[in-house]
């Protein structure tokens, strides 16, 4: 996975400054879970149980926010708890890029497998997931709710 890099934008860890632009980006996107922001914030703590890796995407020229993702250490294992990217910047291999720099951060602290789950209409993510080496390991019968749906278990190894 050697995503092309999207000319002008950064990747680093999310900071207070900026949980008002990722929770309007949530919002602004129909698939992404829309946490309200003090989710995020605890994303964000030292002492958070789980500990999570929280990245942003960004123009370092203008801060402007384009993608982030969390995700929680349960060593050896972790949770993709969010991956959302803007729509004016989706299609342009930042997803890839951010997950990219996610699994490195993971790989770091030790995670070897990660977990997610996503509803089973969203072919979308299912597509970039699969795209990224995730398999599906088993269905959680209407986990969804609003619409009522299906979640799709998956598995990546990273080690």
């Amino acid at each position: 996975m050697n995503p092309l890099p999207t000319p002008n934008l950064r990747i680093r860890p999310m900071v207070p400054a900026d949980l008002d632009p990722v929770v309007r980006l949530a919002a602004s996107l129909d698939q992404a879970p829309h946490w309200p922001r003090s989710a995020y914030l605890a994303a964000l703590l030292p002492n958070a149980a789980p500990p999570r890796i929280a990245l942003v995407a960004d123009a370092p020229e203008t801060a402007a926010i384009q993608g982030f993702a969390v995700a929680s250490l349960l060593p050896p294992q972790g949770e993709l708890e969010s991956i959302a990217v803007a729509i004016n910047s989706q299609r342009q291999g930042l997803a890839r890029q951010i997950f990219s720099a996610l699994a490195h951060e993971l790989k770091t602290a030790q995670i070897a497998e990660l977990l997610l789950e996503v509803r089973a209409s969203n072919v979308t993510a299912l597509a970039f997931y699969h795209a990224v080496g995730f398999v599906e390991t088993g269905r959680r019968p209407r986990y969804y709710t609003d619409p009522v749906e299906d979640a799709l278990l998956l598995k990546l190894c990273l080690a």
